[in-house]
């Protein structure tokens, strides 16, 4: 491993964790003439080059390697909802090309469009257990991607439960049900591909089990515990590469078998005990009860990593702040000593077989969603759909309304008919 990998993960560690980054960039094409220039400079300093190196990611601005995977945190914080941590999600991006998503809790869809990517690429997601923290933006991720140019159909994996009522075929039926309202008035607005939602229910109890082969990648479950029978873990293989993420889980025998020497070990390093007693008052009982057995506490978590042994052990699902950052460290050092990186929102992980980079991204908080990667189907008139009750309260504006037609045509060279 590269000195510079075990540097950077000593000052994330110690240093930048808890530290809100706020760089940004509102002209993409600005930015990238910089980066560009960076590279073509000598490394010497100037008076109009950019710096270079530059120790942070910018999003939508550097090519993958062939065989790189580049991995985002997208969501670390804890079950409640905060400005500054998404509820879990991890997205993992690959040389090959394909990009998968692991959970999708509240908030983490936010986060997401921040890295420029366009939806039709973001059409897979692998759900460790049903958790609203852990799913809660399904909604977001499925109607909200086609708003922001998905056409292809949202591909989801997750466990089956004790009962078909506890497992995510189950849950999603009753998503459609809510979502019905906004799905039904989309008709005829948008590229209908896009709303379609695929649902491969898998067993909870499958041991390493392959759920997921295709383009040189597998990916396999292991069974978790976690408050009830029907939660996963997750283990991506590709190009001789391995990504293991926990979802929620107990210290158990699957992830110790079968996560030993990963390149990057994604695993639940709950507040601890005595966090959660001073920070959210709760009783000493709960406290304990809830991060060292429906959780794993971070002295759990370095026990687990310690036995075994990744190039990079990464602790999420904590409020990581100035304050509470050094706690969770000294607890894991009593139980791990190896390379560590305790998680944030908009964390990066650049993995080869040489080497593991770790930065912040920069985002733009002025993003709009990024262009398809296919025409869009021709969607038919808007039609009228209304009752004769909510017909009589409209004020038609004709004169008005015929006119926007009329410049908006002339403008773009179309000719658009008004509705009838």
């Amino acid at each position: 491993m590269k000195t510079g990998f075990l540097t950077s993960v000593v000052l994330v560690a110690t240093l930048s964790l808890g530290i809100a980054i706020g760089l940004y960039s509102r002209d993409d094409a600005l930015l990238s003439d910089a980066l560009a220039s960076s590279h073509e400079s000598s490394g010497e300093p100037s008076p109009v080059k950019a710096v270079t190196p530059r120790d942070v990611y910018y999003p939508g601005t550097e090519d993958l390697n062939p065989n790189e995977m580049r991995v985002v945190a997208l969501g670390t914080g804890m079950p409640t909802i905060r400005p500054k941590q998404a509820a879990a999600c991890f997205l993992v991006e690959l040389g090959n090309g394909d990009k998968f998503l692991f959970d999708i809790g509240y908030g983490s869809v936010e986060r997401l469009s921040a890295m420029k990517i366009p939806m039709d690429y973001l059409d897979k997601v692998f759900i460790g257990h049903l958790h609203m923290d852990h799913f809660g933006d399904l909604d977001a991720l499925w109607i909200g991607g086609v708003k922001m140019n998905r056409t292809f159909p949202l591909r989801v994996w997750g466990p089956s439960g004790a009962t078909p009522e506890m497992g995510t075929k189950y849950a999603i039926d009753g998503l459609k049900r809510m979502l019905n309202w906004d799905a039904v008035t989309l008709k005829g607005l948008l590229d209908s591909r896009g709303e379609k939602i695929e649902v491969h229910e898998f067993d909870y109890k499958g041991v390493n089990e392959v759920i997921y082969q295709e383009n040189g990648v597998t990916i396999r479950s292991i069974p978790a515990i976690h408050t009830a029978d029907g939660a996963v873990s997750f283990i991506l293989e590709w190009n001789g590469l391995k990504f293991a993420y926990s979802s929620d889980t107990f210290p158990n025998k699957w992830w110790i078998e079968h996560t030993k020497g990963v390149d990057l070990s994604v695993h639940e390093s709950f507040a601890s005990p005595q966090i959660l007693l001073d920070k959210q008052k709760y009783r000493p009982e709960f406290a304990l009860a809830l991060s060292v057995f429906k959780h794993t506490s971070p002295q759990q978590f370095g026990k687990v990593m310690a036995m075994t042994e990744p190039r990079l052990a990464v602790g999420y699902h904590f409020y990581n702040d100035h304050d509470t950052l050094p706690l969770m460290l000294e607890e894991i050092r009593k139980t791990y000593d190896g390379p560590l990186a305790l998680a944030t929102d908009y964390m990066v992980f650049n993995v080869t077989r040489d080497d593991i980079k770790v930065r912040m991204a920069a985002i733009d908080e002025e993003i709009w969603p990024t262009n398809p990667t296919r025409p869009k189907e021709t969607a038919p008139g808007v039609g009228d759909t209304f009752s004769d009750f909510t017909k009589s309260g409209k004020e038609p504006m004709s004169d008005l309304v015929e006119q926007i037609y009329r410049d908006f045509n002339e403008k773009n060279g179309t000719n658009v008919p008004l509705p009838k």
